[in-house]
């Protein structure tokens, strides 16, 4: 996943550590952020809410909605 989203956001996977914030520490705009979780969303075939979408904001936040998406599918 940190590959994944150093990817999506355009820096080097050194840069995104697990509570680095993209915001605030990695410059990530409105625009970016909302193409974090579409990737998210795609490749793990699952879906935010508006407030989950909010809070993914570190790998450590993406990575913990994500698996409680993935939870609630089985």
């Amino acid at each position: 996943m940190r590959t994944l989203l150093a990817e999506t956001i355009d820096t080097e996977v050194s840069e995104v550590g697990d509570d680095t914030d993209f915001v605030q520490t990695l410059g990530v705009d409105s625009l970016m952020a909302l193409e974090v979780v579409v990737v998210l969303e795609r490749t793990y075939a699952i879906k935010f809410t508006e407030d989950e979408m909010r809070s993914v904001r570190t790998l450590n936040s993406a990575h913990d909605e994500v698996l409680r998406k993935l939870r609630e599918r089985t």
